[in-house]
């Protein structure tokens, strides 16, 4: 079933406003409330502990947290002890990091890709309470195993833009986080590279694709839409706009390239609450129509 969440954005919101966000996200029936970890702002996995413990029924996602800045053990330990506080409300996502930040704490890998290549296949394997011996070029473990492993181990969801990081990602990894500012047809582009390379490499089920899309609801909707997406071709297909019903009609075309969880993304500083409301609504909307 398509699914819809919602962003709190760290750049137009502080973390004092976080409780309120989350408070008022899950008192709206949003389903999804989604996370990154930017350098140098706030905590993945502090972040989603606190505001799952605040919580009941909302989902988390982390959109991503960045591989080159923790060791696989230390990620997997984090999941794994929100996963099972929490069971099945932890959407993890991991991803390169942005090299220049990764090149100021030190972390920066030569090959992303081949860091991604060994840490995910490993972060997977010990969230799902696998013995892990690996000497890689990034990722070393010497007969590693979680003591304490989650009952069900969550998808782990990787980051991926390019070509070459779509196919890996559709290789090694669970799921999927597409970035805002694409066209439907582009997105269903990188779907189509991610699951013709998860059927050449043997893995059975499906890839479960999330998509961040700018959106804005109320006064000026289109021009804070299109203020967000700038100078790229196509602007109006590269965000949604208007009311919860438009918004939910114009998704359509994100469903249909192969999206299975929109994630609204808004556009410029707004008020959580309206947007958390509106949002909601747009996921009873969507419910309804692919029930």
């Amino acid at each position: 079933m398509a699914r819809i969440g919602a962003i709190f954005n760290p750049y137009t919101h502080a973390p004092e406003e976080f409780r309120d966000a989350v408070v008022v996200a899950e008192r709206e029936g949003l389903p999804e409330l989604w996370i990154w970890e930017d350098c140098f702002r706030t905590s993945a996995f502090a972040t989603a502990a606190a505001a799952l413990a605040w919580t009941e029924q909302l989902r988390l996602g982390i959109g991503i947290s960045p591989m080159p800045l923790r060791n696989v053990a230390a990620t997997a330990m984090e999941i794994a002890t929100v996963e099972r506080l929490f069971p099945g409300r932890l959407l993890p996502g991991v991803g390169h990091g942005v090299l220049p930040w990764m090149g100021q704490v030190g972390a920066r890998v030569a090959s992303p890709l081949t860091l991604m290549r060994e840490y995910v296949p490993a972060l997977r394997s010990l969230l799902a309470g696998e013995q892990v011996d690996t000497a890689g070029r990034y990722v070393t473990l010497d007969a590693v195993r979680l003591d304490t492993p989650p009952a069900t181990a969550p998808l782990v969801y990787a980051a991926a833009e390019g070509p070459k990081t779509l196919q890996l990602c559709g290789e090694v990894a669970d799921g999927v986080v597409l970035d805002s500012n694409h066209t439907p047809a582009e997105v269903r582009a990188s779907v189509e590279t991610i699951r013709g390379a998860r059927a050449a490499a043997g893995r059975e089920g499906d890839h479960d694709v999330v998509a961040f899309v700018i959106t804005a609801f109320g006064p000026d909707a289109e021009a804070r839409a299109l203020a967000d997406v700038g100078d790229k071709p196509d602007p109006h297909q590269r965000a949604v706009w208007g009311d919860p019903a438009a918004v939910a009609t114009a998704l359509g075309e994100f469903f249909d390239a192969g999206v299975d969880d929109v994630v609204l993304l808004p556009a410029s500083r707004v008020d959580a609450a309206a947007f958390y409301a509106s949002a909601a609504e747009v996921s009873r909307l969507v419910a309804e129509r692919t029930a």
